[in-house]
């Protein structure tokens, strides 16, 4: 194992030096706040989101929480609210998962690069530095892919139950009950993480001054669901014009089943078409093995 050169030791004293010198001219320069995100914080939806999740839970809200003081609000880029929202995930867990990601990229290349010293493979230092800040910003993305792909499968999930409880609507609004007694009762017949959540926004409307379907509306925008949407407007019509909505609520939920069909068929052809590629390849290497002898055979008689 050779010893670092007088160069590369200058170079990492000096990179050091330079870091700690701008984080000093960093922490001590007033913090220009983002409008944006202040007036944000202060609205009702993000009371709402954060009324149930106490920072001091869990090290990783903790360690968003610190972030979220410390760090500039640019540093987070675009915040997936309604994909957050839809998971019931705090956004300081949220931030906090994000700096983990980038300090556990920021430590892996300088292990790397003890252990190839250790068995005799010298590194320059440029490459663990350089390797540090691209991985650390590549896991810093990690979480919003995560939360993503985890509220798309949540909102599929929700868009089928939501089909089940325009039914249930449906049937409770036929037998007599009023709207709200027949959204309230119709969310209460499910045990599933949709119905609860229905059940939970119903029971806020009983305080919060807001009509159901005027909650329904709002959560459908906070979730970015836009079924929700038509429920609320469907509700409305029932709720103040005393409209016969009961056609209209399973020709709703009707819809609604036909086009989660219809995208669940094109999946499947989806996932037929692609696999027809390996069937292809598979019948091209059989010809071309029962072709291959005859033309080396007529090859080798021209020759």
């Amino acid at each position: 194992m050779t010893a670092p050169t007088s160069l590369q030791l200058a170079i990492a004293a000096g990179a050091l030096t330079g870091l700690g010198v701008a984080l000093l001219v960093w922490r001590l320069v007033p913090a220009q706040p983002d409008l944006r995100d202040a007036l944000e914080r202060l609205s009702p939806e993000h009371a709402r989101r954060h009324v149930s999740a106490p920072v001091a839970g869990e090290p990783t809200q903790r360690l968003g929480a610190w972030g979220l003081r410390v760090l500039p609000p640019a540093v987070w880029g675009r915040t997936p609210t309604a994909e957050l929202a839809i998971l019931r995930k705090p956004v300081t867990r949220f931030y906090g998962e994000k700096v983990s990601f980038a300090l556990l990229g920021l430590v892996i290349p300088p292990v790397l690069t003890v252990l190839f010293t250790i068995f005799g493979a010298d590194l320059p230092v440029p490459v663990p530095v350089a390797g540090s800040l691209v991985l650390a910003g590549v896991l810093f993305m990690v979480p919003d892919y995560n939360a993503r792909d985890d509220a798309k499968r949540a909102r599929a999930e929700f868009s089928r139950a939501l089909g089940a409880y325009i039914d249930l609507v449906a049937l409770e609004r036929h037998n007599g009950s009023g709207p709200r007694q027949a959204m309230e009762a119709a969310a209460a017949v499910g045990d599933s993480w949709v119905f609860a959540r229905l059940s939970e926004e119903l029971a806020r409307t009983r305080w919060s001054g807001l009509t159901p379907w005027e909650s329904l509306r709002a959560l459908g925008g906070e979730l970015g669901l836009p079924e929700l949407d038509d429920l609320a407007d469907i509700m409305r019509l029932s709720g103040e014009e005393g409209a016969q909505v009961y056609a209209s609520l399973r020709a709703r939920s009707a819809g609604m089943r036909a086009a989660m069909l219809n995208h669940e068929k094109a999946k499947a052809n989806e996932v037929a078409e692609r696999m027809t590629i390996p069937m292809s390849l598979l019948g091209v290497i059989f010809l071309a093995i029962l072709v291959t002898p005859a033309l080396l055979r007529v090859m080798a008689g021209t020759a």
